[in-house]
């Protein structure tokens, strides 16, 4: 049966490479579909990878109706059967609506990619739709890592190299827009650099500053603030 299958993870955990992986191995089996991407960081109607790898695809906007696309595209006699959806966390909540329409009805394979959550730790409308209609929501296991080297689990966007956690909740990166006060970035990081906003140039700011940081985490394991009583003992109260 049909899938809606929604892919997704942080940054740099390799969406983009799995959907042209995706696309390649359906092709390769006699299979037809249609790649769309939105916002890539390489431009419009282009999916990129940062390994480098780019495919052409159809770019959403806010008006595109998907169920009408492949009705257009089935009408002229090409086939259609799969979907390869990236970027999926800027879609409209009505677009992925959609998307499970044309599973359900025309028995369309969708393949959705994209992040959960924004810099601010919010739920996209677009991924949060993916997660309450896809019949599968898969973590990818290619785990980005935070600079300390733990797992990466929450994105964060930087204005000159400082992170932000305030302001339009899309914003392409890489990029200097036109008339734009800074340059945007983003970065990934556990969640606990990221609850600090201790981005990797924060901290190697820091590095050499005494009582930047006056309590690390990982030193609380190692003071015994509450240690386990030997057996037979009770604690006061």
């Amino acid at each position: 049966m049909a899938e809606l299958v929604f892919f997704c993870g942080t940054m740099d955990c390799g969406k983009s490479t799995l959907a042209l992986q995706v696309h390649h191995n359906h092709g390769a089996a006699g299979r037809a579909g249609l790649v769309f991407t939105r916002h890539d960081r390489a431009g419009e109607a282009v999916l990129s990878t940062r390994l480098g790898l780019t495919a052409p695809a159809l770019e959403v906007h806010d008006g595109l109706d998907f169920w009408d696309t492949v009705v257009a595209h089935r009408t002229t006699g090409e086939r259609v059967d799969y979907l390869i959806c990236d970027e999926a966390q800027f879609y409209a909540p009505e677009q992925v609506d959609q998307l499970a329409a044309l599973v359900d009805e025309m028995a369309l394979d969708v393949y959705a990619f994209g992040i959960t959550s924004d810099f601010r730790t919010r739920l996209f409308p677009g991924s949060q739709r993916l997660t309450e209609l896809a019949d599968r929501v898969q973590v990818l296991q290619v785990e980005a890592l935070c600079w300390c080297g733990a797992r990466a689990t929450h994105n964060a966007r930087t204005a000159d190299g400082v992170m932000v956690v305030e302001g339009a909740q899309v914003v392409v990166g890489d990029t200097v827009a036109p008339g734009a006060a800074a340059e945007i970035g983003y970065e990934v990081l556990c969640r606990r650099h990221h609850m600090r906003r201790m981005t990797r140039a924060a901290a190697h700011a820091t590095a050499g500053t005494p009582d930047v940081l006056p309590l690390d985490l990982s030193e609380v394991d190692a003071l015994d603030v509450c240690p386990v009583p030997p057996s037979g003992e009770r604690r006061p109260g």
